[in-house]
């Protein structure tokens, strides 16, 4: 009686923590780390959360290594960009001046 009771705690309270997480997604608030708070949750009792779960970090690692690698891309853009507006202000003030 007390592991089905405790199954069902562990289960609403990691329940709930998952949905205040889903709310932080829409509202300013750190949303996927209480999702992920409220997988652990449910992963020590529930062996389908723990699934989802590894999948979700897999996910987030992706993602991370993606914005990383795209992230050096942008800042070669950027030097890029300001080094072509800085040649066309110095052609701009030798030929004014």
């Amino acid at each position: 009686m007390k592991t089905i009771l405790k199954r069902v705690a562990v289960g609403a309270l990691g329940g709930v923590v998952t949905v205040i997480g889903v709310i932080f997604l829409i509202t300013p608030g750190p949303g996927w780390l209480i999702i992920f708070a409220g997988l652990g949750i449910l992963a020590t009792e529930f062996a389908w959360a723990a699934m989802v779960l590894e999948r979700a970090k897999k996910s987030a690692t992706n993602a991370a290594q993606k914005a990383r690698s795209s992230g050096k891309r942008s800042y070669i853009y950027l030097a890029i960009f300001f080094a072509a507006i800085l040649v066309i202000l110095l052609i701009w003030h030798a030929y004014f001046q």
